[in-house]
C-alpha cells in the first residue's frame, strides 16, 4: 500500500519536528500496512530555491535514515510543490518530482483558480515531461466548478485525496462521490505528526470498504501501481 503524500522528514517543514516523531509516524503507517511512503515536504518557490530545498531534504533524510529500523516502509523522496506563475519553465522542476519518476505532486491555491492557473497545469500535463498529481483535492474541490475537474481528468491529471477526507463528516460524502466517479485516484495521509495530524490510512480504507465495497479499494491500489509500478 502506498501513501502518496506525507510530511515525515524531520525538521524541514511544518511536518515532523524530530526523528522521534518521524519514527512514530512510520511505525503507525507500517501497522496500517503501508509499505511505501512518499516523503513530500513543502516546496514554496517564494521561500527557498530548489537547490536549498534539495539540500535540506537530503540532510533531513540522512538524519532519519540513521535511525530507521531495517523493516521500515520504503521512503521515496519528493515534494509538495505549491503552484507559482511560470513554474512550467523552471529548469529545476524535474528535480522536485517523486524519486525515480516524473510525478509532480502539485498543491494549488485555496482560492478559485484563474484561467491562467488552469492553463499552466494543463500545459504541464500536455508537455509529456510530467505526470501531474494534484495534492489533497478534497481541500479545494468545493471552490472549483466541476468542469475544471473534468478538464484536468481529460488531460490525464491524477487526483490525490487525503485519507482524512473520508473520515470527516463535512467531507466524507463528497469524497466518496468523487471516488465512485473516479475523480480520486490515490490516497495520501498528509500526516504531519502523531497527535494532531497522524496517519489514518487504515481508517479511511475501512470507511471506503464499508460504504462502497472492496472494488474501490482495488481501484485505488490499481492506480497506485499504475503510477508506481516498482512498489509492487
Amino acid at each position: 500500500m502506498i501513501d502518496f503524500h506525507s510530511h515525515i522528514l524531520p525538521g524541514i517543514d511544518d511536518g515532523s519536528d524530530s526523528v522521534k516523531t518521524s519514527l512514530s509516524m512510520l511505525a503507525s503507517l507500517q501497522e496500517q500496512r503501508v509499505d511505501t511512503v512518499c516523503a513530500t515536504s513543502h516546496f514554496y518557490a517564494t521561500e527557498r530555491s530548489p537547490e536549498r530545498f534539495l539540500y535540506k531534504r537530503a540532510k533531513a533524510f540522512d538524519t532519519l535514515c540513521e535511525a530507521l529500523p531495517a523493516d521500515a516502509p520504503a521512503i521515496l523522496l519528493g515534494a509538495e510543490v505549491l503552484y507559482f506563475p511560470g513554474m512550467s519553465s523552471m529548469k529545476e522542476l524535474p528535480k522536485l518530482c517523486l524519486e525515480g519518476t516524473n510525478i509532480l505532486l502539485l498543491e494549488m491555491p485555496f482560492t478559485p483558480w484563474s484561467k491562467h492557473m488552469i492553463r499552466e497545469v494543463r500545459d504541464l500535463a500536455h508537455a509529456g515531461d510530467y505526470t501531474v498529481l494534484l495534492a489533497h483535492i478534497d481541500r479545494y474541490y468545493h471552490q472549483q466548478p466541476l468542469s475544471v475537474w473534468d478538464t484536468f481528468l481529460a488531460d490525464g491529471v491524477y487526483m490525490q485525496a487525503n485519507a482524512d477526507a473520508f473520515l470527516r463528516f463535512s467531507s466524507r460524502r463528497k469524497a466518496l462521490k468523487f471516488l465512485r466517479e473516479e475523480r480520486i485516484h490515490v490516497l495520501g495521509t498528509d500526516c504531519h505528526n502523531s497527535v494532531t495530524r497522524p496517519p489514518r490510512m487504515k481508517e479511511a480504507r475501512i470507511t471506503i470498504r464499508d460504504k462502497l465495497g472492496t472494488h474501490y479499494l482495488a481501484q485505488i491500489d490499481r492506480y497506485g501501481r499504475e503510477l508506481l509500478p516498482a512498489s509492487e
